[in-house]
């Protein structure tokens, strides 16, 4: 069954426990999984804790941490950039002896690279930076407002900006800009080779997919 456990990780002021979906039965292999980044975190988590459990169905350990500022996490998420996110997954692959990891889209960017893996339709930052900076314009231009991708990309890189419900700062908007998936011995996964389906990270809603998580746990588990 699926449970909560802790790590910690660097904060401002000192370790923070953070959160984890886990399943930990003390076995031989053991998975970190990356999340994805921003609002398709969200929308992919039943997908991974599905994914979780057919791995514990195969005989391997899987874990799934929150990154600093998000879900569960006590963390703020405006004090977040790219390289925390790197070092706090780093400590997370340590903390649970971690064999083999799983990022997904843009968890590939803070990939922990000295361990060999798979990473599922990895995504550059400049293209998910974007992808918000248009659904940013849209909503904004349906407000009344006029506003460019461009004049959006200079406030964030100067004071930062919201996007998403998000709060970020100069350092993840700069990060995200020059970020590239690690490739480093790293398997792509392709969502064809999930069966097809419709790609959870663009819905509006989180959703979930049975038969993708059984194909994504095969895929990890060979």
């Amino acid at each position: 069954m699926e449970f909560c456990a802790t790590w910690t990780c660097p904060g401002p002021d000192g370790p923070i426990h953070e959160h984890a979906a886990a399943f930990d039965r003390g076995r031989e292999r053991r998975v970190l999984i990356v999340p994805a980044l921003f609002e398709e975190q969200n929308r992919t988590r039943r997908l991974l804790v599905e994914t979780m459990r057919r791995l514990d169905a195969a005989g391997l350990d899987s874990f799934l941490p929150d990154l600093p500022g998000c879900n569960e996490s006590p963390q703020d998420f405006a004090h977040q950039s790219l390289h925390a996110w790197r070092r706090a997954m780093a400590d997370a692959t340590a903390q649970f002896a971690a064999t083999q990891v799983l990022a997904v889209r843009g968890g590939a960017l803070v990939f922990p690279a000295h361990l060999p893996g798979h990473v599922l339709e990895p995504v550059k930052g400049a293209s998910l930076l974007r992808h918000l900076l248009r659904a940013r314009v849209i909503s904004g231009r349906e407000a009344g407002e006029q506003l460019t991708i461009e004049g959006l990309l200079d406030q964030g890189r100067e004071q930062g900006l919201i996007l998403a419900g998000y709060r970020f700062n100069p350092a993840m908007i700069a990060g995200l800009e020059g970020a590239l998936p690690a490739h480093e011995g790293q398997r792509t996964i392709l969502l064809s080779e999930l069966g097809g389906g419709a790609a959870l990270w663009t819905r509006a809603e989180p959703g979930e997919d049975a038969a993708q998580a059984a194909a994504l746990a095969r895929i990890v588990a060979a």
